[in-house]
């Protein structure tokens, strides 16, 4: 490793906030956890620019027709929940919403943590991916994908 990367590898550590650092043991959510709230029964929702974001990603990689955006929460991350995106065949139990032609996915034992939330796809130059603008989050870590409830 050159002298560069290592002052560069010594500029990112200094920012880099202790605190925020992903638990060793991620405690995975609990059935009980999936009860806590009454849910709203407001759907999640892409934005255009996210759902041409996932059409392109299915033409592209030439997936079947029956994979739908699925949208979950899972146990860990800096702030004690992350999201989950991913293409998934659908269940009998899943819930789903349409949203800009896109059908999306939720298991229900997911919906209280997701109601309302909507996903965009910004390309600019200052952010780029998927991000997450969740109404039920009380805590939010800087990467964007970890969440609090």
């Amino acid at each position: 490793m050159s002298v560069q990367e290592e002052s560069l590898d010594d500029v990112i550590s200094s920012l880099i906030d202790v605190e925020e650092e992903e638990p060793a043991n991620p405690q995975p959510i609990t059935e009980e956890d999936y009860q806590k709230n009454e849910l709203t029964g407001e759907p999640v929702t892409l934005t255009e620019r996210a759902a041409k974001q996932v059409e392109k990603i299915k033409n592209e990689e030439g997936l079947d027709e029956n994979l739908y955006l699925r949208v979950a929460a899972d146990g860990g991350g800096c702030s004690g929940l992350s999201y989950k995106l991913g293409l998934d065949h659908r269940t009998d139990e899943d819930k789903i919403f349409e949203s800009h032609g896109m059908e999306i996915i939720v298991a229900p034992k997911h919906l209280m943590y997701l109601e309302g939330m909507q996903i965009d796809y910004p390309d600019g130059l200052d952010a780029r991916g998927f991000t997450f603008d969740n109404p039920n989050a009380v805590e939010n870590c800087g990467c964007g994908t970890s969440f609090a409830i």
